[in-house]
C-alpha cells in the first residue's frame, strides 16, 4: 500500500500546477479518455485535475488496497462488518448477491409488493374507505430512501398520496397530518427494531391520531415482531428484513413499502432491476472500466492527493432534491471514520462532507463561492438527457445551465479575457481597471458529470447502486468498516437523562454548560 499511495502522490505532485486549460490543450481527445459509459449512462472525469496516467496510479491502489477481494467476500456473505459481526448483503435484495440458505428475499418482497397492490387497489382500506394517504414514521435510512426515491420518481406515482415524518419535532407530524382524513389514512411505521426514540414517539402519536381505528390502518416494517405485536400491530401487518440489511441501504427492502404503495409493484420491480444492472457491472468490469470503482477512486483523487474536504453534489432535476441529502448519509455515515477495521487509526484522511441542492437553484446561492471563494470545492453534477413529465424547452436551459457550470468552474475567465470583453463593451480604461479584479474567475475548479437518459425507476435505482458501490470501494481502500456507525450513539446516551430533566426537572450529571442550559430552558419554558 505504501508504494501504491506514493505512486498517486507523485502523480499528484506532477499535476496540482497544471491548470485545466492546459490539460484540455494538451489532450485534445481527453473527453474520450477519461469518460465511461454503461449502456446510457456516462460519468465523465475530464475537468478533474488528473490524467490517464493518474487513473492507472489510482487503480494500482485500488488493488494493492485488495478492493476485488473485500468485494467478493461480501458477495459471499462473510462478515464483513466486522464490529458487528454482520454480513453486508443488500445486494441480495436485488438479485445481485446470493441470500443466506432460509432468508426467503423473493417471498418477502412477493408479501409486501402484494400488500402494496391490495392498498392501490383499495382492497386493504380504512374504517372511512380506500386509503387516499399514507404516512411512513421513520429517520435514518428509514426515511431518507423511501422520501427520496419518492419524490424522484412522482411521475411515477399513481397511488396514494405518500407522506414522511422523520423528525421527533412534533411540528412534524402534526403538519403532516394537518389536512389527511384519519379514517382514509395508513400509517406504516419503519423502525428495524422498533426502539428508535424518535420513530417510537411519533408512532405514538399516530396511533392516537388514528384513534379506535389504528390496529387497522397501522403496518410496521420491522424485525421486532413481538415489539410491533405489543405496540398493537397484528402480525400480518407487519413486513420484515434481516440484520444483514444496514439501514441506509434498506430502501430495497420492506422499507420500500411507502414507495412501492405509490409507484406500483412493477415501479418498484423496475428500481430493483436497475440497481442488479450496476451490481453486475461492479461485480464483473474489470477495475479499469468499472463505473463504481472509478467514481471512488477520482474520490480518493479529490480527498487524499489533493487535499479537498468537501463535495458539493448538484442535481440538474428538481425531483431529485433528495438525492445529496440520502448520498450525505450513505456517504458520511458509512465513511466517517477515524479507525480502521482493526481498530488502529487511520492513516489518511477519510470521507469527505457531502453537500449540495438541485441547480439552478444552487447557482444563485452557493455557487458564488465555487467559482471565486477561496477553497476549492469539488462537484458533482448529475442530469437526464430527456426529461419527463415536464416542458422540453425548459429542460433545455436546465442542461445548459448545468453544462455551463462545469465549463466555467474548468476554465473560468482570465484577466486578460475581462478586459477584452470590457473594451469590446466600450467600457472606458479606468472602469475597466477597477472591475476586472471582480470579474475574473480563476477556474482550474474540478467536477465530475454523470449524465443518463431519463429518470425513471430502472435509472433511479442504477443510480443509487452506483454510489453504494462507490463508497464501499472507498471505504476499502482507506482500510475503514463502511457499515457500522457507532458515532450516532453516544449522543443518543446522553440524550436519555437530559430528556427526565426536561420533563420532571430530574436532576442531571452534565457539565456546566449544559446545566446551564437547562436551567435557561426551565425557565424560557414556564
Amino acid at each position: 500500500m505504501t508504494d501504491a499511495w506514493a505512486a498517486v502522490d507523485a502523480a499528484a505532485a506532477r499535476l496540482r500546477a497544471v491548470h485545466l486549460r492546459d490539460l484540455f490543450a494538451g489532450d485534445p481527445g481527453r473527453f474520450g479518455r477519461l469518460s465511461w459509459q454503461l449502456d446510457d449512462l456516462t460519468i465523465d472525469f475530464s475537468k478533474e485535475k488528473l490524467d490517464a496516467a493518474a487513473i492507472e496510479s489510482l487503480v494500482a491502489l485500488a488493488r494493492a488496497a485488495g478492493v476485488e477481494a473485500l468485494r467478493d467476500r461480501m458477495v459471499a456473505g462473510e462478515p464483513v462488518n466486522l464490529t458487528e459481526r454482520r454480513a453486508v448483503l443488500h445486494m441480495a435484495l436485488r438479485g445481485g448477491a446470493d441470500a443466506p440458505a432460509g432468508d426467503d428475499v423473493a417471498g418477502t418482497l412477493d408479501r409486501f409488493l402484494g400488500f402494496a397492490e391490495a392498498v392501490r387497489a383499495g382492497k386493504v382500506a380504512g374504517s372511512g374507505g380506500p386509503f387516499t394517504d399514507v404516512v411512513n414514521i421513520g429517520i435514518g435510512g428509514s426515511d431518507l430512501g423511501p422520501v427520496m426515491a419518492a419524490r424522484a420518481l412522482s411521475p411515477d406515482r399513481d397511488g396514494p398520496r405518500l407522506h414522511f415524518v422523520s423528525n421527533v419535532d412534533g411540528a412534524h407530524f402534526a403538519d403532516t397530518v394537518a389536512a389527511l382524513d384519519p379514517a382514509r389514512t395508513l400509517v406504516i411505521v419503519s423502525s428495524k427494531t422498533f426502539t428508535t426514540l424518535e420513530t417510537m414517539a411519533n408512532a405514538r402519536l399516530a396511533r392516537d391520531w388514528l384513534g379506535r381505528h389504528a390496529a387497522a390502518q397501522m403496518a410496521a416494517v420491522s424485525t421486532n415482531i413481538a415489539g410491533c405485536a405489543a405496540f398493537g400491530i397484528p402480525q400480518a401487518r407487519v413486513f420484515s428484513f434481516w440484520d444483514w440489511v444496514g439501514g441506509r441501504y434498506s430502501l430495497w427492502s420492506a422499507i420500500g413499502l411507502s414507495l412501492a404503495i405509490g409507484i406500483g409493484a412493477e415501479g418498484f420491480r423496475a428500481l430493483l432491476a436497475g440497481a442488479q444492472a450496476m451490481d453486475r457491472h461492479f461485480r464483473e468490469a474489470p477495475l479499469e472500466r468499472n463505473l463504481p470503482v472509478l467514481l471512488a477512486l477520482v474520490g480518493i483523487w479529490r480527498r487524499n492527493a489533493m487535499g479537498w474536504p468537501t463535495v458539493a453534489l448538484i442535481p440538474y432535476d428538481q425531483r431529485l432534491e433528495r438525492f445529496p441529502a440520502y448520498v450525505q448519509q450513505l456517504d458520511m455515515e458509512s465513511n466517517g471514520k477515524r479507525v480502521r477495521r482493526d481498530g488502529t487509526p487511520v492513516a489518511t484522511a477519510t470521507g469527505p462532507v457531502i453537500w449540495g441542492e438541485p441547480g439552478t437553484n444552487a447557482q444563485h446561492s452557493f455557487f458564488q463561492l465555487l467559482h471565486q471563494g477561496t477553497d476549492i470545492v469539488p462537484v458533482d453534477f448529475i442530469a437526464a438527457a430527456r426529461p419527463r413529465a415536464a416542458d422540453a424547452g425548459h429542460h433545455a436551459l436546465l442542461l445548459a445551465n448545468c453544462l455551463a457550470q462545469g465549463q466555467a468552474l474548468a476554465f473560468g475567465r482570465t484577466a486578460a479575457e475581462v478586459e477584452a470583453e470590457m473594451r469590446a463593451d466600450g467600457k472606458p480604461e479606468d472602469e475597466i481597471a477597477r472591475l476586472a479584479p471582480h470579474r475574473t474567475f480563476p477556474g482550474d475548479r474540478p467536477s465530475t458529470t454523470i449524465l443518463f437518459r431519463e429518470l425513471d425507476p430502472f435509472a433511479l435505482g442504477r443510480l443509487i447502486a452506483l454510489f453504494e458501490h462507490k463508497v464501499f470501494v472507498q471505504g476499502a481502500v482507506w482500510g475503514v468498516n463502511s457499515y457500522d456507525q457507532w458515532g450516532v450513539e453516544l449522543g443518543k446516551a446522553l440524550a436519555g437523562p437530559l430528556i427526565a430533566a426536561l420533563r420532571d426537572g430530574t436532576p442531571a450529571e452534565a457539565d456546566a454548560s449544559t446545566r446551564g442550559l437547562l436551567a435557561r430552558v426551565r425557565e424560557l419554558g414556564r
